[in-house]
């Protein structure tokens, strides 16, 4: 099957812009965890593509973690991340209607925020 382009794709370049910047590593500083995103191009388990935030070192990149596990894995659809990077849709709503799934650490997973994204006049 053909790989998919993401939308989500270009909110993270965006994000690993931001991270580089003053806002971004007070948001570094304080998160400092790792995520994992399984993100689906139409549903959560089939051809997803797998991105790590690193937010203890400002890294975005494509591939599971390397470093270990991760604190927190979130799995959702491409729209759903949209979503959410851009504060339309509250993370503990979609977790509670299945839009987004998590393993790991549900207190790590709490402080992943939409603040973690720039703000949408950033983007």
């Amino acid at each position: 099957m053909a790989a998919t382009e993401l939308k989500s794709a270009a909110i993270l370049d965006l994000l690993k812009a931001f991270l580089e910047t003053e806002e971004g590593l007070q948001v570094r500083k304080k998160v400092n965890l790792v995520y994992q995103f399984n993100i689906a191009p139409k549903k959560i388990g089939y051809d997803e593509v797998i991105f790590t935030i690193d937010l203890k070192t400002g890294q975005v990149t494509k591939g599971p973690y390397e470093g270990g596990k991760p604190d927190a894995v979130f799995s959702l659809k491409d729209e759903d991340f949209m979503k959410l990077a851009t504060g339309k849709m509250n993370p503990q709503i979609a977790f509670m209607r299945g839009a987004l799934k998590i393993k790991g650490s549900l207190s790590a997973a709490q402080k992943f925020t939409p603040d973690i994204f720039p703000k949408p006049s950033k983007l």
